[in-house]
């Protein structure tokens, strides 16, 4: 039977008769717990954001139109060499379109699938940002904003603003917020935005986006599904 008076006495006396040592034993202890939950706070929040941006900013499926060159090409056709290995240098893709063929009846086929949370379109451009005799290069996203929030999170990024003001406003733009502070912009100014074809669109800025990635925010913003696709001159297929 453990005599529990006896053990406890023993470590009351170890304790008080080394009080120096004890405290500092004790402190010892108490930082390194200290430290060690204080890590592991850091790293479950970081991984938190990081997961975070990580399904906020990306679709778990995207779909596009990869073109690449033909697999078979014409030389394999020709039943003279039908036993012979072909190489072929050079080959470059056959002229075809970028856009995905039938993308709306695609999009409201997974929209009545039950597995599928949503399915919604984006247009992406390569642009270049005007103001005065600044120029920065970027890129501009045509969204549909409000499927964006419900799917996304993205009034969260919003951080001046709001994600309705860019609904409400047919040539409004979302801009990042890193290119907002290279050019001395504020949430009412004009921005004038130029296609790699040269053409020039002015647009009014009615928010900031910021994502927490510098990188990101200092070239990409947000549009309109129907400005962008307006501005690169394609229809709304």
């Amino acid at each position: 039977m453990t005599n529990w008076k006896v053990i406890l006495g023993i470590a009351k006396t170890h304790l008080l008769t080394k009080l120096r040592q004890s405290g500092t034993a004790a402190l010892g202890v108490t930082f390194g717990i200290g430290s060690y939950i204080i890590l592991v706070c850091f790293m479950t929040g970081l991984n938190g954001m990081l997961d975070d941006l990580i399904l906020n900013l990306t679709p778990h499926i995207r779909i596009f139109n990869e073109i690449e060159p033909s697999k078979k090409q014409p030389v394999d056709m020709y039943t003279g060499l039908q036993n012979t290995f072909n190489v072929v240098h050079s080959i470059k893709p056959k002229q075809s379109q970028k856009k995905i063929h039938n993308a709306a009846p695609i999009i409201k086929h997974l929209n009545k699938d039950p597995r599928v949370r949503g399915a919604i379109p984006q247009v992406k451009a390569e642009i270049f940002y005007i103001s005065g005799s600044i120029e920065i290069g970027g890129n501009l996203v045509g969204i549909d904003v409000m499927q964006e929030v419900k799917l996304f999170n993205f009034k969260d990024y919003v951080v001046q603003g709001l994600p309705q003001d860019l609904k409400n406003t047919e040539n409004g733009i979302l801009l990042g917020i890193g290119i907002a502070e290279k050019m001395a912009l504020n949430v009412g100014d004009r921005v004038q935005i130029s296609t790699i074809n040269g053409d020039i669109f002015p647009l009014k800025i009615v928010g900031f986006y910021q994502s927490g990635i510098a990188e990101v925010d200092k070239i990409q913003s947000f549009v309109n599904l129907k400005t962008a696709q307006r501005i690169l001159g394609k229809p709304n297929n």
